[in-house]
């Protein structure tokens, strides 16, 4: 199972180098479903993988300038604060309702990054956006994160991207900064009451800073648009099972079913239906568009 393990860190670098986020989604079922690990040592161990390894994929993507170090920072500190609050309410509410609102969150956002900017709406990003909306957004997007318990990259890409108005190799860079700041906070925290099992956690670190290098390389190679919608079929399929699994007992292969049967229905209308609310900007019917 270690040997498994260490595999599979490389896909979570892997998705954290190429897509900016991923990382505690896959990370944390990893730990506990394939190295055994009780869940709370698994949540505090995947604080040092990921934080680690975003922090080194930081390095990386400030060399291709592809990090925003003020949106960064400012966004960061204000995701801190909203996650604190977060954390103080998420604490009085059931953990099945934070789950589900965890995978309708994620599933939301999915369709948001397949149908990119509306028509009309500025295509050049702001080198610097404005210092109020960083910390609005920041500050949302932390509470979020501290409401239900994950959220790093998956909604800090959207947001900096959709929001904020970074182009998506530039808010890959600069989620990584955002997660090593907050995995950091959340470590502290941690590691005062849960112990880590640092030779597996060195290892797995190890193999997910090599993935990391590797997805930093590709991101470069990518078209933008082609990242974006990959990066929105990730969540949707991670938001998807997330939702199936929080169905009672004895329905989760029912649920699992109609969860894959959806998904694909949204695949379906995306390909072939050119009227598809998802084919907004960035797809195939803009690039039509443009061509005409």
């Amino acid at each position: 199972m270690l040997a498994l393990t260490v595999a599979l860190a490389v896909v979570v670098g892997l998705a954290l180098g190429l897509l900016g986020g991923g990382g505690s989604i896959l990370l944390v079922p990893l730990l506990v479903y394939v190295a055994g690990m009780p869940t709370a040592q698994a949540i505090t161990t995947s604080l040092v993988v990921i934080g680690v390894t975003a922090g080194v994929g930081v390095a990386g993507h400030a060399r291709a300038r592809r990090v925003r170090w003020r949106t960064g920072f400012v966004f960061g500190l204000a995701g801190v604060v909203g996650a604190v609050a977060g954390g103080l309410i998420g604490g009085h509410l059931p953990g099945q309702l934070l789950m589900v609102a965890f995978a309708v969150l994620m599933v939301a956002t999915a369709l948001a990054m397949l149908r990119g900017r509306r028509p009309g709406a500025p295509t050049a990003a702001p080198e610097r956006p404005p210092l109020g909306r960083l910390l609005g957004i920041g500050a949302a997007v932390g509470l979020v994160t501290g409401l239900l318990g994950a959220g790093g990259g998956f909604l800090i890409v959207p947001a900096l991207t959709l929001l904020a108005g970074l182009p998506m190799t530039a808010a890959v860079g600069t989620s990584l900064l955002v997660i090593t700041l907050n995995s950091a906070a959340g470590l502290a925290g941690h590691l005062t009451g849960v112990p880590i099992d640092w030779p597996l956690a060195a290892a797995v670190t190890a193999a997910a800073v090599l993935g990391s290098v590797v997805g930093a390389r590709l991101l470069g190679r990518i078209p933008a648009d082609a990242l974006r919608r990959g990066f929105g079929w990730f969540v949707l399929a991670m938001g998807a099972l997330v939702l199936a699994l929080q169905a009672p007992a004895g329905w989760h292969l029912p649920a699992l079913l109609g969860a894959a049967t959806a998904t694909a229905g949204v695949g379906a209308c995306w390909a072939f239906v050119p009227r598809c609310p998802l084919r907004h900007t960035g797809g195939r019917g803009a690039g039509m568009a443009r061509a005409a």
